[in-house]
C-alpha cells in the first residue's frame, strides 16, 4: 500500500521545527513518523501523518514550501540480514531506492522501513511476489 508523505523545507534555525510541529498539533495532526535531512541552510523533512491532506492545506496555508509523495512501509526482521533480503528484491528487478529511513520500536522486533523506489509499482509487485506486503504505519502503529 503506498502511503502519502509530506516533504517540507526548513530553514536550519531555531525554533523552526518546533513551530511546524505545533501548528499540526493546533490542526489536530498526528505524527506517524518523520525524518529531518540537513542541507545546508536548509533542512529536509519528510512526514507521515494521519492526515497527509490536512497535512498539506494547514503547512501551506502557513506559508512552508511544502510537497507530497508516495512511499511505501514494509516490516523488515530486526536481524543482520534483513534489509539485505529486502534490497535484493527489488535490485533483481532493477528497481533502485531513492531514499529510507527506518525505526524499531523494541529490540528484536521488525522493524518498519519507509522507501522512496525509483519505481514504485514494480517494487511492490516484486516485494509482493515475495510474500512481502507494504505495511499501513498509521495502522501498524495502532493509532
Amino acid at each position: 500500500m503506498k502511503i502519502q508523505q509530506i516533504s517540507v523545507f526548513l530553514e536550519n534555525r531555531p525554533g523552526r521545527l518546533g513551530a511546524l510541529c505545533s501548528i499540526l498539533a493546533e490542526a489536530g495532526v498526528n505524527l506517524s513518523t518523520l525524518s529531518l535531512a540537513d542541507t545546508g541552510e536548509f533542512g529536509l523533512l519528510r512526514l507521515i501523518t494521519s492526515d497527509p491532506d490536512k497535512t498539506l492545506r494547514t503547512l501551506t496555508a502557513a506559508g512552508y514550501a511544502v510537497a507530497q509523495s508516495e512511499v511505501i512501509a514494509l516490516q523488515v526482521p530486526d536481524r543482520p540480514g534483513g534489509l539485505a533480503g529486502v534490497l535484493e528484491i527489488i535490485e533483481k528487478e532493477g528497481v533502485s531506492v531513492e531514499y529510507m529511513y527506518a525505526f524499531a520500536l523494541r529490540s528484536g522486533q521488525d522493524a518498519v522501513m519507509v522507501f522512496r523506489f525509483s519505481d514504485m509499482d514494480k517494487a511492490i509487485d516484486a516485494l509482493h511476489s515475495a510474500g512481502i506486503n507494504a505495511l499501513h504505519v498509521v495502522d501498524q502503529l495502532g493509532r
